[in-house]
């Protein structure tokens, strides 16, 4: 049977090859989103041939992600499966996308009924389009940035380990200031951005900092998910300050334009739920969502 451990920066290089050959742009596979959201989401990781098993905590409920990689699927499932009988909980497996189903159902034809998680989809945008808010569509954005600049005396630079102590001293004033409107998982938001800046440059992560008149007024943190997408894991800006978010967007697109040449996609991640995080995602003019599923057997199987 299939050993589950606890997820350790140990485990990166191995995830890390396993991610690049599925290259995928989903936020969901990605070593550092593994590592930093550990608290919340309770992951354990296996390899399976050149597959990777993650069993998850979901709403409180045992789960599992599709098994990422190469080479055959069935003995992954079928990992899975055993696993899952042995602990006597049902299989079901999330993080699927259409991709996913194709293989599902090439392997398992009519076994698996599969339910949209829109709550989860990506939001995946042109690099190019966030880089200079080109457009008709994006002209708000265009026209926020400018009055930043006019107003405000700024810069923006790679996040270093110089500068975290600034963007936690800024977060602590962010979480205060709108505390009344965040939803209760902020804690392990604010855990996980913690993990992220302990560990930032053993996860490999990039980031930049905004300023305005000599204070961290913005960041924004991620990762490479893929050959051409970048995933971004926080992006926080003061909210009284017209333009910020805009800004952060935009100056950490450009330097990942210069950083990574292939970088075609930012992936903004899912919106929860949440409909005023819907609609800032949404204001963005996002290139596709990227679709997500939940797979669980039929019950005539």
């Amino acid at each position: 049977m299939v050993s589950f451990k606890t997820v350790t920066l140990c485990d990166k290089p191995w995830v890390d090859e396993i991610v690049r050959l599925e290259n995928s742009p989903s936020a969901d596979y990605n070593f550092g989103n593994i590592f930093i959201w550990d608290r919340y989401y309770r992951q354990l990781i296996a390899r399976c041939g050149d597959r990777m098993l993650t069993k998850l905590r979901y709403e409180g409920k045992p789960a599992f992600v599709f098994p990422i990689g190469s080479g055959p699927l069935r003995p992954a499932i079928e990992a899975l499966e055993e696993f899952a009988a042995y602990r006597g909980y049902p299989l079901v497996i999330r993080g699927i996308t259409k991709e996913h189903m194709e293989q599902l159902e090439a392997e398992y034809p009519g076994r698996f009924r599969f339910e949209p998680e829109t709550k989860y989809f990506d939001y995946l945008y042109l690099a190019e389009k966030l880089a200079t808010y080109s457009g008709k569509s994006l002209h708000g954005k265009k026209n926020h940035c400018n009055r930043f600049e006019a107003e405000n005396d700024w810069s923006f630079a790679p996040l270093t380990r110089e500068l975290i102590p600034g963007c936690l001293d800024m977060l602590v004033e962010w979480n205060e200031e709108n505390r009344d409107r965040l939803d209760k998982s902020v804690s392990f938001e604010h855990d996980a951005l913690i993990r992220a800046f302990a560990a930032y440059e053993t996860l490999g992560l990039d980031g930049g900092v905004l300023f305005a008149n000599g204070k961290i007024v913005g960041f924004s943190i991620g990762e490479m998910a893929n050959e051409d997408t970048f995933d971004v894991h926080f992006e926080k800006a003061e909210i009284a300050m017209n333009g910020a978010y805009p800004m952060v967007c935009r100056e950490l697109t450009r330097m990942l334009l210069q950083k990574y040449p292939k970088l075609r996609y930012m992936n903004r991640e899912d919106d929860m739920g949440l409909e005023s995080l819907r609609q800032s995602k949404l204001s963005y003019k996002p290139e596709y969502l990227l679709e997500k599923y939940i797979a669980r057997v039929r019950e005539d199987n």
